[in-house]
């Protein structure tokens, strides 16, 4: 087969299999509200949790950016693109997390490339939360380092692998061989189940071990904890993370991946960290917005936004759970997990009939016999959308 046949071939595969995906246009900003192919849906499908993606503020502040620094940075940061909003918003990552600094990249999944294959290398061995995402999937295996996966939340299985690993360790130090590192990765919130990974226990056993961790909080940095920090913050225990990941593309509402810890570790990284070394900097209209969001998710607007995102989860989580979907969610992620790939589809489709945007979730991004629709909620809908989309659950699920 010549080139267009053998990509024919492969997406006919992938059609037979039920996971072909398609771009759907969209025809104006993000909201609760989109214009999609003529019509209009209400939206929940979206990461924006706290609606600030087209907050006045934030816009302004991109607006602001491009006037005074121009549509793109003109290079990666250590060559010329190291501009000044790149830097006033690590500083104000770093005060929000509480950390000593923060460093910024062009994505969340370049973070986690970035970090995991610059600190570990074919004598270190990475264990993952088996739903941690595909970012810290591919950067651990890139990485070199020797991958084990423990069964999600599974603290027991989890303490099994840490003392294997740690039995490793003990063995390349009595025979003077390269140290190994041990790092625990997994995400807080998880995206694609709606839990809380049970962090104050699993810091108590990665330190016990000495072992690192690396937390994603990409959905949970702006709504949990007292100053929206995220789970580390709300369980007390953000000073013995080593590595807080975060990005700025769902409840800050602008684009990009960071990273907050001790000022050596951002050191280290603008030194050994490929996706940012060789990446042209983010453009600083991104890197102004999610600055100007900070300073309203820290603030009382910021509290109140997230209070009545929480509403809005309370008054579905008691649909989801009276449909028979309820999985434990903690967050304003909501599975609503149907098995088979055409199922998902066809209910989403019918959805999308009804007025609604909620996607279908198939694999790879779950597990195989996995697929399910995935509703978000955010700060700007309305009890009254939400009762909408709640009344047609006992329809998905029959």
């Amino acid at each position: 087969m010549n080139f267009t046949q053998t990509l024919q071939h492969e997406l006919g595969i992938i059609r037979q299999a039920g996971l072909l995906r398609e771009l759907r246009r969209v025809e104006g900003p993000q909201g609760t509200h989109l214009r999609v192919g003529g019509g209009e849906l209400l939206n929940f499908s979206s990461n924006d949790y706290l609606g600030l993606a087209n907050h006045p503020a934030v816009r302004e502040a991109a607006r602001a950016a491009v006037e005074q620094f121009g549509a793109g940075s003109g290079a990666s940061r250590l060559i010329c693109g190291s501009l000044a909003p790149h830097h006033e918003l690590e500083e104000a990552l770093a005060a929000f997390k509480g950390t000593p600094a923060a460093l910024t990249f062009g994505s969340g999944f370049a973070t986690a490339l970035g970090v995991i294959t610059a600190l570990l290398g074919a004598h270190d061995v990475v264990i993952l939360d088996k739903l941690a995402h595909a970012c810290m999937v591919d950067a651990a295996r890139q990485s070199g380092a020797q991958l084990r996966i423990f069964r999600h939340n599974d603290l027991n299985h989890l303490e099994d692998l840490l003392t294997w690993a740690d039995t490793r360790r003990q063995a390349a130090d009595a025979a003077r061989t390269a140290p190994v590192r041990i790092l625990v990765a997994t995400e807080s919130l998880f995206s694609m189940d709606g839990d809380l990974a049970p962090l104050r226990e699993l810091v108590e056993l990665k330190d016990r071990y000495g072992a690192w961790l690396m937390l994603d909080e990409a959905h949970a940095t702006g709504l949990f904890g007292p100053g929206r920090r995220g789970l580390a913050e709300a369980a007390g225990v953000s000073d013995r993370v080593e590595i807080q990941m975060g990005t700025l593309g769902k409840a800050l509402g602008s684009a990009g991946g960071f990273i907050a810890g001790p000022a050596d570790l951002r050191d280290f990284l603008l030194n050994r960290a490929r996706s940012f070394i060789f990446s042209t900097a983010p453009v600083p209209a991104a890197a102004a917005a999610a600055r100007a969001a900070i300073a309203v998710v820290a603030g009382p607007e910021g509290e109140e936004r997230c209070a009545a995102l929480w509403a809005h989860a309370a008054q579905l989580r008691a649909a989801v759970q009276a449909a028979g979907f309820d999985r434990g969610v903690a967050g304003p992620i909501f599975p609503l997990v149907l098995g088979d790939e055409d199922r998902a589809v066809r209910a989403a489709a019918r959805l999308r009939e009804a007025g609604f945007l909620v996607p279908a979730v198939r694999y790879p991004a779950v597990g195989r016999g996995q697929a399910r629709l995935r509703a978000t909620l955010t700060a700007s809908h309305t009890a009254e959308e939400v009762a909408r989309l709640a009344a047609w659950l006992p329809q998905i699920s029959g």
